[in-house]
Parts: structure tokens; C-alpha cells; sequence
């Protein structure tokens, strides 16, 4: 079985196309981005060839949909002979309230349940119900499921996802805890597991996915009870450009002395803030680390911070979990900065971790045990795979599907 992979942005269009064999293969991969300008670029990396690269005008997802499906079959650059080999398509959608626990095909109901949430996140609901939408014209006929990156979260008991409001809040306007990384918390703590021959029921995890975008959870066996992401991606952990944890006093504060509107307060706290507003100079921890070594000290207050909330979390969580069995870094930086695990880690010999310096120097997009072998707490870099998990629940739900008629 083929299938099609999209996480659809407002402007930009990841997707993968695997052949969901015994032993999954990845046949073509790529970007949209620019949606709705005149030089909207289209990367695209076709299986055991060179990456080919377009612009042209696209000026919505239908057009941009279109596009990536004509790519797929080109016989120069695609990988497929014809559109009717894609026996389904994944779609990644941000936010499944409280209804959706688990991934769902997708049906007149699914779609309804898809844009109540849109008022939840106005950001993403709306562009990956565009992808749907898209699909249903373009590929008629083809069975979709939609992988929530909320539903993972959905075992969270009350203490932890409800917030000290007002209760009629919560009853009004659902106002809650959700989280978000879902589908990448669950998959590299059951890679983790399946690398140290571990039960993923039995074990406690706690997992940071750290990029741009960054949160932890708290995984008590083989379901999340806490993660750090909340009502929205705002809060938790300090991102690229988001805020995380703050003092809500602060925004009033600031909403009176800058004279601050909602919109541009939510600019400050989406766009301005994170490593982005404490360094001044980038969002790209790359370019804060050689900073740093040039000297700069906000770059360095800057990941300083960013590894000093990591390890706070890790702490808190530790607590919530009653132990913790394995801490996992993932997510672009979890992946790949070094020196961000070691700062993680710094201090929390006391939980039983023993961190091994030299395993972990220099060590990028790998899965790979960075504690000590005698350490209590076993410390991995684990790499993420969001697509798969995506392509893997989409097939295992028609499959149910299919037998249930």
C-alpha cells in the first residue's frame, strides 16, 4: 500500500509518499512553500536521486496539491506511474479537541469535528482542513485519516490538564490543557523501547522534542500524564521565537505600557520572544552557539535559558511520573545539539542519571544511549520519524476499516 503523507501549513506543504510494505520504504519526499506569493518554491527529493527544485505562482492548496501529485507521477523526477497507485492519504491536523483519543478516518463527521477546532488552533486547523478539502477534489474515491498531534495527550488526568480558571470557563470554551507533539512523543518512546528491549507499557519516559517549536511530556506506562505544551503551543518550554512559561502579569503589564493590541501581543509572545528575543540575533541555535563562542553573551544567556527550562521540566516530571526509567532527546535540536543534552542533564545525578560526555559529544541524528552504562536512568538521542507514525495509523485504520465491512 502507497501512502501519501501531508502536513499542511498555512503557506507551506510537507509530504512523503511511502510504500507501507513489511519494511516501510520512503519513495519520494518534499516541500511547498510560499503559498499565495508569486515565487512559491517546490523541493522535491525523489528516492536515490538529487533533490530538483521549482518556483512558480501557486496561490492556494488546491493548486499547491495539485502540483505536488503531478510531481509524484512525472517521468523524469516521480516515483509512481499513476495516481491510482496512492491507495490512502495521512493528513497531520494540530488540533483534535477532546473528542479525538486516537487517530480517525476521515468522514463528513471527522471534518465537522476538524473545524469546530479551528477556534482552538486558528493557526493550523483551518490549513489542514484545506489539505482535506484538496484531496476529496483531487484524489476522489481515496480513503484519508487524519493523526492528531493532540490525541496522544488525551490521557492526561484532570489535575493535570485543567488550569486554575474559573471552572465555567473550561465548560464554556474548553479551555484546557491539550499539548501538541503528540505523534512525536509517542513514536521515539515506543523506538526507544523497541532499541533497549523494553515493554513501552511498564517503563516511565520522559521525552523532549525539541525544535522551533519544543515540548516535554511525562509518559507513565505507555501513556502521557503531563506535557508542557498547554491550550496552546505558547506555553512550556522557551522556543525559536515563542515565549513559554510566563508570568501572565507580565502580558498585562505589557499590554499597558506598550500600548499593545491583542494582535500585537500575540505577535510578541509567537514571533519576537523565545531565543529569537532573549539573543537578538537568530532563532537558529546554530547561530547562537557560534555566537557564544565569539563571545556574545546574550547568545549564551540564550541557551543557557533554553537548557536550564529543559532540565526544570525534566525535574517536574520525574516528580509527576513517581521515577523515571528513560529520558529521550529528540526534535531537530534534540537530535543534534550536543551540548544542549549535556546542559539538560547537568545537575540531575540525583534522579539517577549518569551522563556520558564523550557519547554524547559531537553526536547528530542518531538513536544512541548517551548516559553511562551503569546509570539508573537510561539517556538516548532518539530520531523522529512524524511522517511514518502518520503513514503506519493511517494503514492500520482502513485496514480496521476494511475487516469491520
Amino acid at each position: 500500500m502507497k501512502v501519501l503523507v501531508l502536513n499542511c501549513g498555512s503557506s507551506s506543504i510537507k509530504y512523503q509518499l511511502l510504500n507501507m510494505a513489511d519494511e516501510p520504504e520512503l519513495l519520494a519526499k518534499g516541500l511547498l512553500e510560499r503559498i499565495g506569493l508569486p515565487d512559491s518554491e517546490l523541493t522535491h527529493q525523489p528516492k536515490n536521486k538529487e533533490k530538483f527544485k521549482w518556483t512558480k505562482s501557486i496561490s492556494n492548496h488546491d493548486e499547491g496539491i495539485d502540483w505536488i501529485l503531478k510531481t509524484l507521477v512525472n517521468k523524469e523526477y516521480g516515483v509512481i506511474s499513476s495516481l491510482n497507485e496512492i491507495s490512502a492519504v495521512g493528513h497531520r491536523v494540530a488540533h483534535g479537541g477532546e473528542h479525538f483519543t486516537q487517530s480517525a478516518l476521515i468522514t463528513d463527521f471527522t471534518k465537522k469535528e476538524i473545524e469546530a477546532c479551528i477556534e482552538l488552533a486558528p493557526l493550523h486547523n483551518p490549513a489542514n482542513l484545506k489539505g482535506i478539502l484538496a484531496i476529496e477534489k483531487l484524489l476522489p474515491g481515496v480513503p484519508m485519516v487524519a493523526v492528531f498531534d493532540t490525541s496522544f495527550h488525551q490521557t492526561m488526568p484532570p489535575e493535570a490538564y485543567m488550569y486554575a480558571l474559573p471552572y465555567e470557563y473550561y465548560e464554556k470554551y474548553k479551555i484546557r490543557r491539550y499539548g501538541f507533539h503528540g505523534t512525536s512523543h509517542k513514536y521515539v518512546a515506543q523506538k526507544a523501547c523497541k532499541i533497549l528491549n523494553k515493554d513501552f507499557n511498564s517503563v516511565n519516559i520522559i521525552t523532549c522534542h525539541l525544535g522551533n517549536g519544543a515540548s516535554i511530556a511525562a509518559i507513565k506506562k505507555g501513556k502521557s500524564i503531563d506535557t508542557s505544551m498547554g491550550f496552546t503551543p505558547v506555553e512550556g518550554l522557551i522556543m525559536g521565537t515563542r515565549v513559554g512559561d510566563i508570568d501572565a502579569g507580565i502580558l498585562l503589564y505589557l499590554l499597558d505600557k506598550e500600548k499593545l493590541d491583542c494582535n500585537g501581543l500575540n505577535n510578541v509572545i509567537n514571533k519576537k520572544s523565545g531565543v529569537l528575543g532573549i539573543s537578538g540575533i537568530s532563532m537558529d541555535m546554530r547561530d547562537l552557539h557560534n555566537a557564544m563562542e565569539q563571545g556574545n553573551k546574550r547568545a549564551e544567556l540564550a541557551l543557557k535559558m533554553y537548557a536550564y527550562r529543559v532540565k526544570k521540566y525534566i525535574g517536574a516530571y520525574a516528580a509527576a511520573l513517581g521515577g523515571v526509567d528513560i529520558i529521550i532527546f529528540t526534535g531537530g535540536i534534540g537530535e543534534n545539539d550536543y551540548k544542549i543534552r549535556e546542559w539538560s542533564c547537568e545537575g540531575l545525578e540525583f534522579l539517577g542519571v549518569k551522563f556520558d560526555k564523550n557519547k554524547n559529544t559531537g553526536i547528530k541524528g542518531k538513536d544512541i544511549v548517551i548516559s553511562t552504562d551503569d546509570s539508573k536512568v537510561i539517556v538516548m538521542a532518539v530520531t523522529t520519524n512524524e511522517e511514518l507514525v502518520i503513514a503506519t495509523d493511517t494503514v492500520n485504520i482502513i485496514n480496521s476499516v476494511q475487516v469491520k465491512n
